[in-house]
């Protein structure tokens, strides 16, 4: 429901279904030579554990009609640095984004092998980001070392807002063995009002925040009576996130240039019906990061990812059934430059009102992710026959 509505036709009578997933990730940071404050060193694992619910309803009006709602949270960020290391001033203290979507849906099977759905987004966004700030001081030092501009403190820019968008799909069966999903989930232009902070005082400001669309296809074919292959690709249009702008008195304050490009996810992957109870799955996918080295900064240093995956469904009586899965992320070491050289636009960013003495970082960023899953499934009508 979550990437297509109308796949709620596949399931007959009233079903609900809950998950909660942990995202166990661990990323470290290491600066290198070019780095104005290489002498702070870098940090530890900077991303915070997160569990992350999810859930759905539907509910089959007639033969050929559904209504239903998912309930999830689309986009999420949870880290912490340390007052005092070499990246500090394009990622300290504590910064976080939580996403809170739900889909209010409708889907009709119009024949045997087609069927269509639609639904609305209204999502509410609670975000804040935290950046060090500098101050020129030639007199300034750090462990013996001759660093001006000084650590001077932190900006803060916090808020909250809702907004709206549309979700679409279309399920096609055209053999009894094979299912076709392509879904569509709109961009979400998000406006955050709350307050900018730095040192010097604080004052209202809001945040446009242009969230990016979703197009998928999936494949699901079954092979025998036990095995069914399973493919999917997405596009996420991350490209239309551009940069942000700051505003406060109606004036723009500074910006945050995030400038990605478009992602891509490809995935295949099995299931194994062991028993009548009992299915078996595996998976793995290849991610490309809307991420580049041209604007990749420590706060959000990902990089192109692979993904391997296992998972099981135990159906416990008829009308309950439990998902277990296990996802690992390999993620590919991510190099981040912040310089009048590298042109990444987070250099220039710092200008107004973070830093105004051009700060510069270089280093690397190591990351990996281990994503534990479960999952509980009622069909309500066949529970209480």
């Amino acid at each position: 429901m979550f990437w297509n509505p109308a796949v709620m036709t596949q399931f007959a009578g009233i079903q609900t279904s809950s998950s909660y997933t942990g995202f166990l990730p661990n990323v470290t940071n290491s600066p290198s030579a070019g780095s104005t404050y290489l002498p702070l060193g870098g940090t530890n694992n900077t991303y915070q554990d997160a569990l992350i619910p999810a859930g759905y309803f539907s509910y089959q009006v007639n033969p050929r009609l559904w209504i239903g709602i998912s309930i999830n949270s689309p986009f999420g960020l949870s880290v912490g640095f340390p007052e005092r290391w070499a990246g500090r001033d394009f990622a300290a203290g504590d910064t976080s984004l939580r996403t809170y979507n739900a889909a209010p849906s409708i889907a009709y099977q119009i024949n045997d092998w087609i069927s269509v759905g639609v639904g609305v987004q209204i999502q509410y966004t609670k975000a804040s980001l935290n950046h060090g700030v500098s101050a020129f001081s030639p007199n300034c030092r750090f462990l013996g070392f001759p660093v001006p501009p000084c650590p001077f403190g932190d900006a803060n820019l916090s808020g909250d807002g809702w907004a709206y968008g549309f979700t679409a799909g279309v399920t096609l069966t055209p053999t009894p063995t094979t299912t076709v999903g392509i879904g569509y989930r709109s961009g979400i232009d998000q406006k955050i009002t709350g307050t900018i902070g730095t040192p010097l005082g604080v004052s209202a400001a809001d945040l446009s925040l242009n969230l990016p669309g979703l197009v998928s296809f999936g494949i699901r074919q079954r092979i025998d009576p036990q095995w069914t292959l399973l493919g999917t690709v997405e596009w996420t249009n991350w490209n239309r996130i551009g940069t942000s702008n700051v505003t406060a008195g109606g004036a723009t304050v500074t910006t945050v240039p995030f400038q990605y490009q478009d992602g891509w996810f490809f995935s295949v992957g099995a299931e194994y019906q062991a028993t009548d109870r009992l299915t078996l799955r595996t998976g793995f996918a290849y991610e490309i990061s809307p991420i580049t080295d041209q604007v990749r900064t420590p706060l959000i240093p990902d990089n192109n990812r692979f993904w391997a995956s296992l998972g099981a469904s135990w159906q416990i009586f008829k009308g309950l059934k439990v998902d277990l899965a296990y996802s690992h992320v390999f993620v590919q070491d991510a190099s981040v430059n912040i310089s009048a050289a590298s042109g990444n636009p987070w250099f220039a960013t710092t200008v107004t009102p973070f830093n105004p003495f051009g700060v510069t970082y270089v280093g690397n960023s190591q990351t990996r992710a281990d994503v534990l899953s479960i999952g509980m499934n009622w069909r309500w009508d066949e529970v209480f026959k």
